[in-house]
């Protein structure tokens, strides 16, 4: 882990706009800076309450899939035509095509020539993110994941390009998102905040924003899973999910997360609940290496930190709570590709080279096995 003295760098987007109602700015903002061919990244749900906008008729792509391949990223690319700003509207994966959309449009070079980090191109359009769930923090972040159906693995860009001029945080959207969707979604939020408050590179200028999520997550997600008009429920797993999203850039995810990704690619879960699957076993299998912290993260989410057997019963008992079927087997998944999954999973060096201790293929299937 980092100390107060360790170099880090915090990129977050020019403007951000936070709270009840604060989508009505984004009109005003557009007249301000001139753009006059906005273009609407949307998945289906959210591409049929466009007009919650107030941009009038404007051009969309409102086909955006769950877990979204680079078919689904190269239709977005070609419905652009020639817009001028590009408006991510949804959850994690519309913002992620639109940071995609804004820097492939007009400039002729496939995802791969700019996938990785720092290789994109500068945008010639203007980009804003809308978040219409509580969970990926992706309108706040330099990152975007597609995958790749040839290989059924995620392919990550990032590039201070993908970086929104306009993020709009306006918990009110969040309102009509069912009960197992916030509760996966929340769970997610608070992963992200807990894999970088853990991660190797945890550092003390994130450290904040991290604990704060979690706590905003033990505090609010329950109270909105059991009544989705609780505004300041929903407020505070806004606030988290950007605070989660902060997190993500200078230290970004863990263990948690390559193990969650194989679910997602697999078996098309979405990945609000693969990272809600996995959470337990993973915050337990690094108990010993992060005590500390662990123990916080215990607390703040309600239940006693200690031994790896406890916390991994506290965290499961904590999404258990939520309504949240915690097998992996009633979502779908097969015992016959657990150690497939984990060789895969194990294969995420982006990510597990950061997790507070190394993990084999066997150690890694022995989790799969546990969450089974």
């Amino acid at each position: 882990m980092h100390n107060l003295t360790t170099p880090i760098e915090l990129r977050r987007p020019a403007l951000v706009h936070y709270g009840s109602g604060t989508l009505a700015k984004l009109a005003e903002w557009v007249a301000a800076e001139g753009y006059s061919t906005p273009f609407v990244v949307a998945d289906p749900i959210n591409a049929a309450r466009l007009e919650a906008l107030g941009l009038g008729a404007v051009a969309c792509f409102g086909e955006v899939v769950p877990e979204p391949g680079t078919d689904n990223l190269n239709q977005a690319v070609a419905a652009a035509g020639n817009a001028d700003l590009v408006i991510g509207f949804g959850g994690g994966s519309a913002m992620d095509l639109a940071k995609l959309v804004a820097v492939m449009m007009g400039q002729d070079k496939p995802l791969s020539e700019i996938s990785g980090p720092n290789r994109a191109p500068a945008r010639k359009v203007g980009l804003v993110q809308i978040p219409t769930t509580a969970g990926t923090g992706s309108e706040v972040g330099t990152r975007a994941l597609v995958t790749d159906p040839e290989t059924n693995s995620k392919i990550a860009t990032e590039s201070p390009h993908m970086l929104a001029d306009l993020a709009i945080i306006d918990p009110d959207l969040t309102m009509t998102v069912p009960p197992h969707v916030t509760a996966a979604t929340g769970v997610d939020a608070m992963a992200h905040c807990a894999e970088a408050f853990t991660s190797k590179r945890a550092h003390p200028l994130i450290d904040g924003y991290a604990l704060q999520g979690i706590e905003l997550v033990g505090q609010y997600l329950k109270r909105a899973v059991d009544n989705g008009d609780d505004a300041e429920a929903r407020a505070g797993l806004a606030l988290a999910a950007f605070y989660g999203g902060v997190c993500l850039g200078p230290v970004n995810t863990t263990a948690g997360h390559a193990l969650s990704y194989p679910l997602g690619t697999r078996y098309k879960l979405p990945h609000g609940i693969a990272n809600a699957l996995i959470f337990p076993h993973v915050l337990a299998a690094n108990a010993e290496a992060r005590p500390e912290k662990t123990a916080q993260i215990a607390a703040a989410l309600g239940f006693d930190g200690g031994s790896e057997d406890t916390v991994r019963a506290g965290a499961t008992a904590f999404c258990e709570a939520l309504g949240l079927d915690m097998r992996l087997r009633a979502h779908g998944v097969t015992e016959d590709s657990l150690r497939a999954m984990a060789e895969e999973a194990h294969g995420i060096r982006r990510l597990l080279d950061w997790n507070p201790r190394d993990l084999s293929v066997d150690e890694i299937e022995a989790i799969y096995r546990r969450a089974f």
